[in-house]
């Protein structure tokens, strides 16, 4: 029988979870939205039931892989802090293993998300970076087909380095970090300034509608029905995505840049001014080839496959 371990993925809407097969095949999943208060304990309350529930679907469990948004000490497990979410200090590793029985390893979410677009994407690639867009900018870069976590595991930080220093705040405390201007966060923040601007524009409309606060999801939404403003509220976090891009491919000599997160659905409308941008400011294209800008193989599967992978190989 092929082992299989249980994947967990914490983002900050929603923690995915799933059963995997050590080909990367789900063979069970659940997932639930992340609580409102997302400090230590809610959550380690949350991730016991979701991995029983997993267990009872699958006999051939053998270890639990964690995938975290926030800085998380390699190997230890803990996780010290997080810009989106409560939890500060949590050993979540420890807990998981007292209480399961099993084995478990801890990582930062982008970092699982890279490996198993790295070992099981489409085209598998030894030097490559993922770059997540969600709630905040995550990164997981992969050299030699292993996960690069630096010395403590606190690198490959891309969302939060700083593109614009007179740019808005970010919620690591600092202003003007990629995530700040490229996430589903930076899109909220701007499509409600757009909304307030224009009442009667397409964004407030479908808020007023449904009764809901203007989200990315609704400008994300606005943008695929062609509204010019929206349009251009995700050009201008593409663009700005792009030139973080440009900035890890003149640090990294890489195979690719992948791109996922729930914003990558949006396909071209994002991937396109992206490629452009990186392009743009790309260190000597002359004679560094650029690395091919590609949507992600698993989307927001992949970081509870990686975080499942990485279980079965520690």
């Amino acid at each position: 029988m092929a082992r299989h371990a249980i994947g967990l993925d914490i983002g900050g809407t929603k923690v995915a979870g799933a059963v995997v097969a050590e080909d990367g095949t789900v063979v069970a999943e659940l997932t639930e939205p992340t609580p409102q208060t997302s400090d230590a304990a809610t959550m380690t309350a949350l991730l016991l039931r979701m991995t029983e529930a997993l267990r009872e679907k699958s006999s051939e469990v053998t270890a639990v892989g964690v995938g975290a948004a926030g800085t998380v000490e390699w190997p230890s497990g803990r996780i010290l802090w997080a810009p989106n979410n409560e939890y500060r200090d949590w050993n979540i590793r420890a807990e998981l293993e007292d209480a399961t029985g099993l084995p478990a390893v801890v990582d930062n979410d982008a970092n699982v998300a890279g490996l198993a677009e790295a070992l099981l994407g489409d085209t598998l690639y030894r030097e490559m970076i993922l770059i997540t867009v969600g709630t905040g900018v995550g990164s997981g870069i992969v050299l030699g087909g292993q996960i690069y976590r630096g010395p403590h595991g606190f690198g490959a930080e891309l969302g939060h380095i700083v593109v614009d220093p007179n740019g808005p705040p970010c919620g690591c405390g600092k202003r003007g970090c990629l995530e700040a201007l490229a996430s589903g966060t930076a899109l909220t923040r701007t499509g409600r300034e757009a909304a307030a601007a224009d009442p009667d524009g397409l964004i407030a409309s479908l808020a007023r509608e449904r009764g809901v606060p203007v989200t990315g999801q609704l400008v994300t939404e606005a943008a695929q029905q062609g509204d010019p403003v929206a349009v251009e509220l995700f050009q201008t976090l593409a663009r700005w995505l792009g030139i973080g891009i440009a900035t890890m491919t003149t640090i990294f000599e890489l195979d690719a840049v992948v791109i996922g997160g729930g914003v990558v659905d949006t396909g071209d409308l994002l991937l396109t001014p992206a490629r452009e941008a990186a392009t743009e400011f790309a260190y000597a294209p002359q004679v560094r080839p650029l690395p091919p800008v590609l949507p992600s193989s698993f989307g927001s599967d992949a970081g509870k496959i990686g975080a499942a992978l990485l279980a079965l190989a520690h």
